[in-house]
C-alpha cells in the first residue's frame, strides 16, 4: 500500500495528526523535497513517526519510480510531500502508475498554497489558471505564464504564479526574478498586460513567518522578500472587500 502524506506549507508542525499516525504504521518512509522549498526538520519528523525517512530525488519518482512501486506491492510505504500531495502533477502520475499495478493508494491531505493564498485577502473563487514561471534557458524562453496571464485578465480573473525550483542546485526563484522575467516577456510580446506600474502581490513563506507585499511590479522588483518559498500574484479587477483588505496589509 502507498500513502502520500502532505507535509504542509512550512515545517513538520504542519503535518496532520492523521499523517503522523499513518506514517507510524508504515514499514518504510520516504520524502521528496524537490517540488517546493520546505523549512521543516526531517529529524524532528523521524522522532514523531519513530522511523528513518529516506529523501528521494526527482528521478526516484519519475524515471526510477518502478522501485517504489515494487516496494508498495509488498509493504506499506509512506511518501511525504511538500504542501498537499496532489498539487504537483508528478504525484498524480505516481498514483496512476501505482493503481495500474493494483496497489491501493491513500492520500493524507495537508495545507496548500492554493488555499493559503486567501491570506492575501483575494477571493479564492476569482482566481483563474495557475502558471509556473520557469527560469529561461539557452534557446528556451517559456511564454506560457505570460499567455496564461493574458487569458486570465480577459476573464477578469486573478493569476497565481508559482515560481521555479531547482532543488538539485539549491536555486529557488524569487518574486524579484519573477517580475523581471514577466517584464522581459512584455518587451518581447508587446501586449501591454504586464508593465512596471502593474499592481501585484509578492508573497513569501505562507504558513510560516509570512510576508505579503502589495505594490507595483517595479516596487516588488526592488523589495527584499527574504528566504523562499515565494509566489507572485497579479490581480484582476478588485472587489471592494479585496481593496479594503489590501489597504490594511
Amino acid at each position: 500500500m502507498l500513502y502520500l502524506i502532505g507535509l504542509g506549507l512550512y515545517d513538520e508542525n504542519d503535518v496532520t495528526l492523521k499523517g503522523i499516525k499513518v506514517a507510524k504504521q508504515c514499514d518504510r518512509a520516504y520524502a521528496e523535497l524537490y517540488t517546493s522549498p520546505w523549512r521543516g526538520s526531517l529529524r524532528a519528523l523521524e522522532e514523531r513517526i519513530k522511523k528513518k525517512i529516506i529523501t528521494l530525488q526527482r528521478s526516484d519518482l519519475e524515471e526510477k519510480s518502478r522501485k517504489l512501486i515494487n516496494e508498495a506491492k509488498k509493504s506499506d510505504i509512506a511518501l511525504f510531500v511538500p504542501g498537499d500531495p496532489l498539487v504537483a502533477t508528478t504525484h498524480s502520475s505516481l498514483i496512476t502508475e501505482a493503481r495500474g499495478e493494483g496497489i491501493h493508494v491513500e492520500i493524507v491531505h495537508a495545507s496548500s498554497v492554493l488555499s493559503a493564498i486567501g491570506e492575501t485577502g483575494l477571493h479564492i473563487y476569482k482566481f483563474g489558471k495557475t502558471a509556473t514561471i520557469a527560469y529561461p534557458e539557452d534557446n528556451f524562453y517559456p511564454k506560457t505564464p505570460y499567455n496564461i496571464l493574458a487569458e486570465n485578465l480577459e476573464h477578469n480573473a486573478h493569476t497565481l504564479f508559482l515560481l521555479d525550483v531547482k532543488s538539485e542546485t539549491d536555486l529557488y526563484m524569487t518574486v524579484n526574478e519573477a517580475v523581471e522575467i514577466l517584464l522581459d516577456l512584455e518587451v518581447r510580446e508587446h501586449r501591454g498586460i504586464f508593465r512596471r506600474d502593474t499592481k501585484c502581490l509578492g508573497v513569501a513563506r505562507l504558513g510560516g513567518d509570512a510576508l505579503i507585499k502589495y505594490g507595483t511590479a517595479e516596487e516588488l522588483r526592488k523589495y527584499r522578500f527574504g528566504i523562499p518559498p515565494h509566489i507572485l500574484i497579479v490581480p484582476a479587477t478588485l472587489h471592494f472587500s479585496e481593496e479594503e483588505f489590501l489597504k490594511n496589509l
